[in-house]
């Protein structure tokens, strides 16, 4: 399990995928708001004049020394939902994350943000 005390440590580290195929530089992590547990993180990816944000859960992710391992392709990554380097994610936005890779959303009882960045 990962400890959401650690997520601090996890920026700049290298985002790979389960083959080890590094998909960019993980810049944030998102926490489920109803457990404060890490459920998104954001990776920095494209060229460097031309990066931007993607979004990948880190649900059976596993921590190494200096990268995070996620359980998505770099493919399926890569096509995920995205926000500009120096962007918020918008509330109307999450649902867009969680149904890209397949996952069930919902949000607080009084419409509650999902995600809350850390």
């Amino acid at each position: 399990m990962i400890r959401s005390a650690d997520i601090r440590e996890w920026r700049d580290h290298d985002v790979v995928d389960p083959k080890q195929h590094k998909i960019g530089m993980l810049e944030a992590v998102y926490v489920d708001t109803t457990t404060d547990e890490p459920a998104v993180a954001t990776v920095r990816t494209g060229l460097p004049t031309r990066q931007r944000l993607v979004f990948v859960p880190l649900d059976e992710a596993v921590l190494g020394p200096d990268y995070v391992k996620v359980s998505y392709t770099k493919g399926q990554v890569r096509d995920a939902p995205s926000i500009g380097t120096d962007d918020v994610l918008p509330a109307e936005q999450e649902e867009a994350i969680f149904r890209h890779y397949g996952m069930a959303y919902q949000p607080g009882a009084n419409g509650e943000r999902k995600l809350a960045r850390r």
